[in-house]
């Protein structure tokens, strides 16, 4: 009720604002159109009949002017959401006050210069869309500050009709946070030009010197149709710079209303993939796991979590999902019930230390299918902690494959790293370990036993990809352990649709890993590598 008060109080203070204007304005540039008229002071003398006739007509012709003025909602109006619909109004109400003073004129038996209706409503249109554009201004820097916010100095990379339609969000918006300082682009027919006011500085070659000189807070990439390769090259450019970077949505995003201008987003790790994702076929899997019983250890990690929604699709008897974590489990088993609502689920806490819990699991439901994906995966804290590596990755694998053989699993998938190949690390040598058990048991039971490896995972748990964000999001540089480096991403749906192809064309004892070409995905079958 208060704030309904405070803004009823606002918005009255502000109607009483603009009718005092428009009062000055109307007597005001109606004497400058008649002194506009007026040619020479000898003139002046000549027609002070017209003055008189002018203040003859200044109290109707205001009275009338300001009563048309309201029927045109020029005081109902959100100036600060005012477009073109607004402008059409004041230049219609400006019309309609100069006719009103010739027609009062005429009644009045005085005369007005014939051109003076015509210039007063010219004079008129421009003095009052100025008055409301300055009112626009003025609440805009008030409610700003009311509210705190800054807006950030704002560098558009992309002057076609995406950057313009930000440039005028920025413009029309009053919760935006960005004011738009120059544009980047590379058509050089552009350079020089000027959008909204604001002007095309060049190419991006020209990124690093606009932002020095514009002492630009914020990049945003506008050019939602660009090629992959020319948005990761400029991405990449701008992100040593020090600055905050975002890109808008794409074309098809805005054209289905599936995001705004408003929802300009941070730029992600993806944008800098330089590939686009690959999809795989799942149907061969989903020949094994049609109408089986298939168990997913580490359920609700990242990994684990993609693999049940994946699997979940593919149409088991009975999914289970097997975590020690308790809350994980919960929001993936609330998420696959809202999903697939006929699908037959069961979670299950519990730890793969635990022999007895495992076993239990195994003689009562009898998986035919499992993936193993229950680990501790982060690098630096198992140099730190040991023993739990060895304990957790090294002995909950064994205790889980044992268990799958002595009970009749048919496929047993275990989830490794490229970390594992000539390990330099307590977990990359863990997962070794786990590798080599997996192969062991393989042809002492009926149990297919497989490993698939892959590389750092978009969005997984304990990988590196959150500290990229963070720099990323800090505005660069993006760092890695050494220059000599070379990192492979992919993402959790890629990472899990291998797992399930390796597990199609498992034969007993490979370890599979995903086929590359440089820094790209060049195949999506994965390959047997030999041990």
């Amino acid at each position: 009720m208060i704030d309904n008060k405070r803004l009823g109080k606002k918005h009255w203070m502000g109607t009483v604002v603009l009718i005092l204007t428009d009062i000055l304005l109307l007597n005001l540039t109606a004497l400058a159109a008649l002194y506009l008229r007026v040619e020479d002071q000898m003139a002046v003398a000549a027609y002070l009949g017209f003055f008189e006739t002018l203040r003859f007509c200044a109290l109707p012709g205001t009275l009338l002017s300001l009563l048309l003025f309201k029927l045109f909602n020029l005081y109902s109006s959100r100036w600060e959401y005012a477009g073109e619909r607004e402008l059409i109004n004041i230049g219609l109400a400006c019309a309609g006050a100069a006719g009103f003073y010739h027609v009062i004129t005429l009644i009045g038996s005085r005369k007005l210069p014939r051109s003076f209706p015509v210039i007063f409503a010219m004079l008129l249109f421009v003095c009052m869309a100025l008055s409301r554009y300055l009112f626009r201004s003025a609440s805009r820097e008030a409610e700003n500050r009311r509210r705190g916010l800054t807006r950030k100095r704002t560098l558009v990379i992309g002057a076609g009709t995406a950057g313009a339609m930000a440039i005028r969000e920025f413009d029309e918006n009053p919760g935006s946070r960005n004011k738009a300082v120059c544009l980047i682009d590379d058509d050089p027919a552009k350079r020089g030009t000027r959008i909204r006011g604001v002007k095309v500085v060049g190419g991006r070659d020209m990124i690093p010197e606009a932002v020095e000189r514009y002492h630009v807070e914020e990049i945003i990439f506008c050019i939602p149709s660009a090629p992959l390769s020319v948005r990761n090259e400029i991405l990449e450019s701008c992100s040593s710079l020090g600055v905050t970077l975002k890109a808008l949505p794409t074309l098809s995003q805005l054209a289905n209303g599936e995001v705004t201008l408003q929802q300009v987003r941070s730029v992600s790790i993806e944008d800098l993939l330089g590939r686009t994702q690959v999809h795989t076929d799942n149907n061969a899997i989903g020949e094994k796991v049609r109408g089986k019983t298939v168990l997913v250890t580490g359920g609700g990690g990242s990994i684990g979590s993609e693999l049940c929604r994946q699997l979940a699709a593919l149409g088991p008897s009975l999914l289970i999902i097997f975590d020690i974590y308790e809350n994980n489990a919960y929001d993936i088993q609330m998420e696959l019930k809202r999903r697939h609502p006929e699908l037959n689920l069961l979670v299950l806490i519990g730890s793969v230390r635990d022999e007895q819990r495992v076993r239990f699991v195994f003689e009562r439901y009898r998986p035919d299918v499992v993936c193993h994906a229950a680990a501790h995966k982060h690098v630096p804290l198992m140099e730190d902690s040991p023993a739990e590596a060895i304990k957790n990755n090294v002995f909950g694998t064994y205790k889980v494959a044992k268990a799958a053989g002595d009970y009749g699993t048919s496929l047993f998938i275990l989830i490794s790293t490229d970390k594992a190949v000539n390990p330099t690390n307590v977990m990359g040598a863990s997962k070794r370990l786990c590798e080599m058990i997996v192969q062991s048991m393989n042809g002492r039971s009926d149990t297919r036993y497989i490993a698939v490896r892959f590389g750092n995972v978009l969005g997984s748990n304990g990988s590196v990809i959150p500290l990229f964000k963070k720099q990323i999001a800090e505005g660069g540089p993006v760092t890695v352990t050494d220059k000599r480096v070379t990192r492979f991403f992919m993402t959790i749906p890629e990472a899990v649709s291998l797992i399930l192809q390796a597990g199609a064309y498992a034969k007993g004892g490979e370890v599979f890993v995903l086929d590359r070409h440089q820094d790209r995905i060049h195949r999506p079958a994965p390959r047997r590598e030999a041990l």
